[in-house]
C-alpha cells in the first residue's frame, strides 16, 4: 500500500462520473463541475473520472486530463482521484503524467483493448507507465489478462494500491485475496449488482455508475454491508437493482445510455453518449422514467435527512 494512501480510504464507493457533453459534442465542464460537486456533497470520496461508464473509449487523452482537473478543482483534499489509463503505451505514459499534474492521486489501468495479450506483455506495459508517473496505481481486471498470479506479483510494488476486480467468480476472487501478502485493496469492479458478494469475500468497496443518480443510496448500501448489517444492505440493493438490471440488458449495452437519460430526469443535461453507444427509443425512455421515479424519491428523502435542519 502506497504510504500516501491509507487502505481505509479505498474502502468505500468508487464513483465513475458520467461525462457531460454540450450540443457541439465538446466537454461541458460547467455541468461536469456542478455534478461532481453534488457527488462530493453527498459523500463520494473516490473518483474514477473518464473511466468505463465515463465513456473512456470515446474520450481523447486531453479530455481525460480535463476531467481529472475539474474533479480536483471542485472536491476536497480528502478526495482520491484515479485517472484511467490505456491506449498505446506512449500515449498511456504521457496521459498518466499529465493527469498527475492535473491533480490526480494516482492512475488506474483500464482493461486491455489490444489483441494477442500475455501476462509478460501486460507487466511490461504496466511498469513502463508506472515508471513514468511514479504514483499510486490501481489495476482493472475484467479478463484473463492480467492473471491473478500477475496481480499478486505486482502487489509487491510500492506503487500498487489495489485491484478493481470484475470477473465475478467469487471463489477465484476469495482465493486470490487470501493469497495476497502485501495488503492490496481488492475492490468490486462490478457495481451494486455484485457488491454484496464481493464484500463478503473480502472487498472493502465497490465501483458505481448508479451513484451518479442516487449517490446517497449507493453510499448507504456500502455503509450497511461494511457495518455487517447485511439484511439492510440487501434491502437497499433491491432499491437500486432496477437501474443495474436495465443497464445489463443486451450484453450490458445499456450501461451508459440508460444513465445518460436517467440523469436528465434530475434536471442535468449531459447530452447523449458518443457513438458507438446505443441510442434509446421512446419506449425505452418511458421504461426508464417509470423505474427511476421511486428511486429518485428515496434518494431525495435520504438527501433531505442528511441536510442540516434550517
Amino acid at each position: 500500500m502506497s504510504p500516501s494512501i491509507e487502505r481505509q480510504q479505498l474502502q468505500t464507493v468508487h464513483i465513475v462520473p458520467l461525462t457531460a457533453f454540450n450540443e457541439n459534442d465538446q466537454l461541458n465542464l460547467d455541468a461536469q463541475a456542478a455534478h461532481t460537486a453534488k457527488l462530493y456533497e453527498a459523500g463520494m470520496r473516490v473518483y474514477l473520472p473518464g473511466a468505463g461508464t465515463s465513456e473512456f473509449h470515446s474520450l481523447r487523452p486531453d479530455e481525460i486530463v480535463k476531467l481529472v482537473k475539474v474533479t480536483r478543482e471542485v472536491t476536497g483534499p480528502d478526495t482520491l482521484i484515479f485517472a484511467p489509463i490505456g491506449y498505446q503505451v506512449g500515449i498511456a505514459r504521457q496521459t498518466a503524467v499529465e493527469c498527475m499534474e492535473a491533480g490526480a492521486t494516482g492512475i488506474m489501468f483500464m482493461p486491455f483493448a489490444h489483441p494477442y495479450m500475455s501476462d509478460r506483455g501486460a507487466e511490461e506495459y504496466y511498469l513502463s507507465v508506472m515508471d513514468a508517473a511514479d504514483c499510486p496505481t490501481l489495476f482493472y481486471k475484467k479478463a484473463e489478462i492480467p492473471s491473478d498470479a500477475l496481480l499478486l506479483e505486482l502487489a509487491s510494488d510500492r506503487r500498487s494500491v489495489g485491484v478493481k476486480y470484475s470477473v465475478n467468480q467469487m471463489h477465484q476472487f476469495r482465493t486470490t485475496v487470501s493469497a495476497d501478502k502485501h495488503g492490496l485493496e481488492w475492490i468490486c469492479g462490478s457495481a451494486e449488482r455484485f457488491a454484496p458478494y464481493y464484500m463478503l469475500a473480502g472487498s472493502g468497496g465497490f465501483t458505481s455508475g448508479a451513484g451518479n443518480v442516487c449517490p446517497h443510496l449507493s453510499l448507504a448500501m456500502h455503509a450497511a454491508f461494511a457495518s455487517g448489517a447485511h439484511a439492510e444492505g440487501m434491502r437497499i440493493q433491491h432499491q437500486i437493482l432496477p437501474i443495474e438490471d436495465y443497464r445489463a440488458r443486451a450484453g450490458d449495452s445499456f450501461n451508459i445510455s440508460m444513465l445518460k437519460y436517467a440523469i436528465s430526469l434530475t434536471g442535468a443535461n449531459f447530452g447523449p453518449p458518443r457513438p458507438p453507444q446505443r441510442t434509446l427509443t421512446s419506449e425505452q425512455e418511458a421504461e426508464i422514467r417509470e423505474l427511476m421515479e421511486p428511486i429518485l424519491e428515496t434518494e431525495a428523502e435520504l438527501a433531505q435527512q442528511k441536510s442540516p435542519v434550517s
